[in-house]
């Protein structure tokens, strides 16, 4: 089975969110499946379940609301995103294995690096800890998936704390620099994880945006 990996590097966030949008409107049964790994300048983003309370001070970072599920969340330079373009009919799983899937090609991977990493019933994502590391939204649409992982690496966690993370006021973020050298850590062999994981067999690398 196909899929194709395109390697976008920064990437503003509102061009992306939207050829996210197009890609899945206009894909049929012959469309190949598709994860995008990159970076996004400083956003904030408001999941459909976003409540206004939960933006505290955003100063001069953009808030921007979408359509993927969850509350409020940072992005920025430093945080590897993968946005998974997953015909989840084809691949005969649910939202739910599919998340489960998700967390577990990060936990799986974190613990290559000496992290141990772990999940939590009520509240999707990866944490270590107790902090968040890893957070996760998606929408499904015609049966499709779109939006996905955001996993801080090495970034500016400061304006996390202009937010309630996900939407819980206790939360306190983590990144993958406070345990390890993040110079070992690369966002293309986490995607590797995710292709095995999926049973993909021919992968094609692209650096163009669609």
């Amino acid at each position: 089975m196909n899929i194709i990996v395109r390697e976008l590097g920064l990437q503003d966030y509102l061009p992306c969110w939207h050829a996210m949008q197009t890609f899945t409107n206009t894909r049929d049964e012959k469309t190949f499946d598709e994860i995008w790994l990159l970076e996004h300048p400083s956003v904030f983003t408001q999941g459909q379940n976003g409540k206004p309370e939960h933006i505290l001070f955003p100063g001069n970072i953009p808030v921007i609301p979408t359509d993927r599920g969850g509350q409020i969340t940072y992005h920025g330079p430093g945080q590897c995103i993968i946005y998974t373009l997953i015909d989840l009919k084809r691949k005969k799983i649910n939202i739910r294995e599919f998340i489960t899937l998700l967390e577990n090609t990060v936990i799986d991977y974190l613990s290559l690096h000496k992290m141990s990493a772990h999940t939590k019933s009520k509240a999707p994502g990866v944490y270590v800890n107790e902090k968040k590391i890893c957070s996760l939204g998606l929408r499904v649409r015609r049966g499709a998936t779109y939006h996905g992982l955001a996993l801080n690496v090495e970034m500016d966690l400061e304006p996390f704390s202009r937010i309630h993370p996900c939407g819980f006021s206790e939360l306190v973020m983590t990144q993958v620099s406070e345990y390890t050298d993040p110079l070992n850590f690369a966002g293309r062999n986490l995607v590797h994880s995710l292709i095995t994981r999926l049973g993909y067999t021919d992968v094609h690398f692209e650096r163009d945006f669609i």
